[in-house]
């Protein structure tokens, strides 16, 4: 840290990485919850020889230096190094910086990979950073830092008790397909499921992995092993919940997996956003620019980065105005004003590896930067928030979007039934609350289904399911009505036949 560096973080408004100590009197006692609350959190700077005062709750800032800095900068860094102090070593980097005589000394508390971290052999001594303070840590809080130890590793553990015959067979086809569709050349794609499972580490000595069971699994084996593993996803007619018509429009069933939850939430947020259609299996290519390419690069990211084994779960919420994506666990790193220099490190490596050889995600660290795109596209910011229990990206919705479409997508979709809460019709003047037409939502349909057609002749019922988000018994439904308006006609065989658009 620079001099310049410092005056500006005093200028700052208000800090969860800094903290200021004016050091008087020697080593402040405080300056080891701060240690600890670093260690436990995020890591941050301690700055000593600075005088904060406090009026009305507006601080200012005066550089008071410190005597004999060199001496307290070694008897820190040696208590610190030691565990007489601490449960675990804590390797902290000093800086002594002068300001017109004034020795100020600057520590860098990294994060710590053993949480939780204490002081006093005491486990109650455990602190967390909590805005711009320490705060003592809750049992929750020191529950989350003993998971914190398996951080980046528990994804990729044997589950014992499992094998190949747990995984949802026609969750590894449609991913397998996936893959082949979006990533041909991938090096494994000739291999039979099984040795596919072992190449990829979904399966590891005849087990399968969590990340692999997550993805993939049962829903009953999931549910055995992960007992807490949901993700809610919940349309709210409204900017929040108290001026909402009614509880949600719409709410997302269980799925199985991981891989279910993705296809299902990728093609209910397509609803919200801008979406050109592209041809691949999904709606879009792997280089759209697109709003809905922002939505899923952050959805890659909810379920990757989520700590499944937390009594939480992960949550999306739709509003009229923003669409909210919450996770169980802190983000790995902190998200700074520099989004291009963020290399986040994924709770779950294998899972984001798993969503990387489909080409759905990229490379761990640098969808951030695909989700910030959002602000180029829209105009509006995308706020990140995180503490230790939790943390949550909010996209800002360009027009009133959010919460209108309850059900629509789960219409002709056999296998996804909407939860609706606003089937209710006006009375004695009262305000309506009533679902879109199923008519409007199968003309959308169609139209989707026309388009991909358009776009490519040869496609396949299957290939039309995964696009538009409805089984294929559906997508036969909507094909026998196109064919009775004559809008489509089919050239061939069911087989090697192909489609031909007549309006």
């Amino acid at each position: 840290m620079t001099k310049e560096e410092l005056l500006g973080r005093l200028n700052d408004i208000e800090w969860d990485d800094f903290e200021v100590k004016e050091a008087s009197g020697g080593i402040p006692k405080s300056m080891w919850e701060t240690v600890g609350a670093f260690s436990n959190t995020t890591g941050g700077w301690i700055i000593l020889g600075v005088k904060e005062t406090k009026v009305k709750s507006v601080s200012t800032y005066e550089i008071t230096g410190i005597e004999k800095a060199e001496k307290m900068e070694q008897d820190i860094i040696s208590t610190l190094r030691s565990v007489s102090k601490f449960n675990v070593p804590i390797l902290a980097t000093a800086q002594l910086l002068d300001f017109d005589g004034k020795a100020v000394l600057a520590f860098y508390i990294p994060t710590s990979a053993n949480k939780p971290v204490y002081f006093g052999n005491n486990l109650n001594n455990t602190f967390v950073r909590v805005g711009s303070g320490d705060q003592r840590a809750t049992d929750i809080e020191i529950d989350i830092l003993m998971r914190e130890k398996t951080f980046g590793m528990k994804s990729e553990m044997e589950v014992d008790g499992t094998g190949f015959g747990d995984l949802n067979t026609q969750s590894l086809q449609t991913y397998r397909r996936r893959i082949k569709d979006y990533n041909p050349d991938f090096r494994y794609n000739d291999l039979d499921d099984e040795q596919f499972c072992i190449k990829t580490g979904i399966i590891s000595r005849g087990k399968l992995t969590y990340g692999g069971l997550l993805m993939l699994g049962k829903g009953e084996i999931v549910q055995e092993y992960i007992p807490h593993f949901w993700i809610d996803y919940i349309e709210i007619p409204g900017t929040t919940y108290s001026d909402a018509d009614c509880r949600y429009t719409y709410r997302m069933p269980e799925q199985e997996n991981i891989w279910e939850y993705f296809k299902v939430l990728l093609q209910r947020l397509r609803l919200y956003v801008d979406n050109p259609f592209m041809a691949g299996p999904d709606g879009f290519s792997p280089e759209d620019n697109s709003q809905l390419y922002c939505l899923r690069e952050g959805l890659v990211n909810l379920l990757a980065h989520a700590d499944y084994f937390s009594p939480m779960h992960s949550t999306i919420r739709v509003f009229n105005d923003r669409i909210e994506f919450q996770n169980p666990g802190r983000f790995a790193v902190r998200i700074s004003d520099k989004p291009g220099k963020v290399k986040s490190v994924p709770r779950n490596p294998n899972i984001i590896a798993f969503f990387r050889y489909a080409r759905q995600g990229e490379n761990a660290g640098y969808g951030i930067d695909k989700i910030m795109r959002w602000t180029k596209l829209t105009g509006l910011e995308v706020d990140f928030e995180s503490d230790i229990t939790s943390s949550t990206v909010t996209y800002p919705l360009p027009s009133q979007k959010g919460g209108q479409k309850g059900g629509q997508i789960n219409i002709d979709n056999e296998n996804i039934s909407a939860d609706n809460q606003c089937n209710t019709h006006s009375k004695g003047g009262q305000k309506e609350v009533v679902r879109n037409s199923g008519q409007n939502q199968g003309e959308e349909t169609r139209a989707r289904i026309v388009e991909a057609m358009r776009k490519k002749p040869e496609i396949s019922r299957r290939e039309l399911a995964d696009i538009i988000g409805i089984s294929p018994s559906a997508i036969q439904k909507h094909i026998e009505h196109l064919k009775e308006a004559e809008i489509i006609i089919r050239l061939g065989s069911d087989r090697k036949g192909l489609w031909k658009v007549l309006k």
